[in-house]
């Protein structure tokens, strides 16, 4: 198994957010001053060069997202719609649940396969985060651990376009949803091209740990009332899930991955390697992310706020337009 070469200075100290900024936006003027040749020729030379995707491995991430599809659609109809019926869900609630199981599981798979190759073997990307670029080398081999992870995540997120269109129920912010997939699906194929799939293993763990406690939340808001009674338990699991959402949001999305992400590409990049290509291109899209993050953080303290004031006095998806509008639209397969 491939493990990055340690720094010459061992682990450096992860920044301040004023040394993050200070830092990178040094880096960052310093290479657009430095960059002479910039403009769609170097693009293109940067692409023959340093891009690296198989045709056949696109068409296995098309596969993949098929794949999912067929999957979520035979389960839901088989497995999730059942178990509504059988816990005597609410309509409304059991409209919605086959999605969030689905996401849910997914999540918990994924995010405990990160943090395995994180923690439990001997990449040290979380601990020394410039190390993503140590051994960096245009075409260079993608270990097979990483190289599924890649496969997993890519097809489900091209999935996951679809099904924000046509299978999940329409909330207020799917359009930035859509957007969310869409930026990652191009992240995580471009990062795979052009061999940063370190960097991509450790945006992957420090986001998907939100999901799964978001959708665990979730899941126990709907089956808190069920067959004509309350269960405290689920109500009691859904507040403590929907703090634990709100502090890791905040603690993985917001702290961490800027601090650790961020600085690395931004401004430990180029120190590892002056010539890395797409530096730009890249950093664009993770300060996108970093906005899309922040966007959603503030819907959670307009909902905390909301509870603690006593405007809202249950917990319900933060995500939802009015009754009216929180039907889930049936895929095409159903």
């Amino acid at each position: 198994m491939a493990a990055a070469a340690a720094g010459p200075a061992g682990p450096e100290p992860m920044p301040s957010y004023a040394q993050l900024v200070q830092r990178s936006w040094g880096t960052m003027l310093a290479a657009a001053r430095g960059c002479a040749d910039c403009g769609w020729g170097l693009a293109r030379r940067g692409l023959a060069e340093n891009a690296h995707l198989a045709p056949p491995e696109l068409l296995l991430l098309a596969l993949g997202a098929l794949g999912w599809t067929a999957l979520r659609s035979a389960a839901t109809a088989r497995l999730f719609r059942p178990l509504a019926k059988r816990c005597h869900l609410q309509p409304q609630d059991a409209a919605k649940m086959p999605e969030s199981v689905w996401k849910f599981l997914f999540y918990l798979g994924s995010w405990s396969y990160s943090a395995y190759l994180l923690f439990g073997t001997n990449y040290r990307f979380f601990q020394d985060p410039p190390s993503v670029f140590y051994d960096w080398s245009p075409g260079m081999a993608v270990p097979r651990d990483i190289a599924a992870m890649y496969l997993l995540q890519g097809s489900f997120y091209g999935h996951s376009i679809y099904a924000t269109l046509y299978m999940d129920a329409w909330r207020k912010d799917s359009v930035v949803m859509i957007v969310h997939h869409v930026v990652t699906l191009l992240l995580l194929v471009s990062s795979y091209a052009f061999r940063y799939h370190n960097v991509g293993v450790l945006v992957l763990f420090l986001h998907d740990v939100s999901d799964v406690q978001f959708e665990f939340t979730k899941l126990n808001i709907y089956f808190k009332s069920r067959g004509g009674r309350f269960h405290r338990l689920h109500a009691l699991l859904a507040l403590a899930g929907c703090l634990s959402f709100s502090a890791s949001w905040f603690w993985f999305r917001l702290y961490w991955f800027p601090l650790k992400v961020l600085y690395a590409t931004c401004h430990c990049s180029l120190r590892a390697r002056p010539d890395i290509p797409f530096y730009f291109f890249f950093n664009a899209l993770l300060l996108v992310l970093t906005l899309m993050n922040l966007y959603w953080f503030l819907y959670i303290v307009a909902f905390a706020a909301k509870v603690l004031t006593g405007q809202l006095r249950e917990l319900q998806d933060l995500r939802e337009y009015e009754p009216a509008d929180r039907s889930p639209k049936p895929s095409k397969a159903e």
